[in-house]
């Protein structure tokens, strides 16, 4: 399994780094955060792309992520007029043009928030529609599109791999998949490794962090509540060997490159111990 460094902890720090640190901290790619200051698409589109590129052919470390921003301000495909849905959407499709461009293998998105009287009547086929569209778009460039779950904090709509079963029904794109963020199965009482078992081929990447009841907070891997050697274990023993990527997010944005080192130096010796 190749262990990736997630990088939107490390926007208040020069690009570079991101990419000198997974290098010498011994990660096997990096999944980059698609915002300001240093991957936001539009920006990418407009030249920053090609400092990426000089940093993944000087590093020699790629990209095989990329994971734009847009849970919130200024997009979020589940919410608001269908003007905003569709801005939303080609914003993600100029994401997948960048991702392609930078060698990526998947572009990142998760359904958020639909509004507080939204029903599943609107968001169903608001979703549907959207992934659709994506999913088109992403087999033109040859990227896939990985689709998140969120906790029932972040998300009304897409919190279980329940979800994820339901969407691959109703969207039958070979270009769309799934991925588990472990804090949402873990914070529901959900099963973890029901993921693999339910999605199949289509799980596609995981999130690993650490986490605590009654939070969405992305705790450093060995010190919340979660049994993650156990966890690893449990998806060696499903035959996982795909990606996953160590989310650390602004929680640790005061000293990225500190963190960056403890979180894969943590993670590195529970899949040693389990033999993974």
């Amino acid at each position: 399994m190749k262990i990736g460094m997630f990088t939107s902890g490390y926007q208040r720090n020069p690009l570079e780094h991101v990419f000198q640190d997974a290098k010498e901290f011994g990660y096997d790619y990096v999944e980059l955060w698609g915002g300001r200051p240093h991957a936001y698409a539009p920006d990418l589109k407009a030249g920053d792309i090609n400092e990426v590129k000089r940093l993944i052919d000087k590093y020699e470390m790629p990209v095989l992520g990329f994971t734009p921003e847009h849970n919130g301000y200024p997009y979020n495909y589940m919410i608001g007029s269908e003007a905003q849905r569709q801005d939303a959407v080609e914003y993600l499709k100029l994401s997948l043009d960048m991702a392609k461009e930078m060698g990526a293998e998947y572009m990142l998105t998760s359904p958020a928030n639909g509004g507080y009287l939204a029903t599943y009547d609107e968001l169903w086929p608001r979703l549907i529609k959207t992934m659709q569209e994506l999913g088109d778009h992403a087999a033109k460039v040859g990227v896939k599109v990985t689709v998140e779950t969120l906790t029932p904090y972040e998300s009304n709509f897409f919190t279980r791999a329940n979800d994820l079963v339901e969407l691959f029904k109703r969207v039958d794109n070979p270009w769309i998949v799934g991925m588990c963020d472990v804090v949402p199965p873990f914070v529901q009482h959900e099963s973890i490794a029901a993921y693999i078992t339910k999605c199949g081929d289509k799980m596609d990447h995981f999130h690993i962090i650490d986490g605590e009841q009654g939070t969405d907070s992305h705790i450093m891997p060995g010190e919340g509540a979660m049994p993650l050697k156990e966890m690893l274990y449990e998806m060696k023993r499903c035959g996982y060997d795909k990606t996953a990527t160590i989310e650390l997010v602004l929680g640790y944005i005061n000293e990225p490159r500190m963190y960056a080192k403890r979180a894969i130096d943590n993670v590195r010796a529970m899949m040693a111990e389990v033999g993974y």
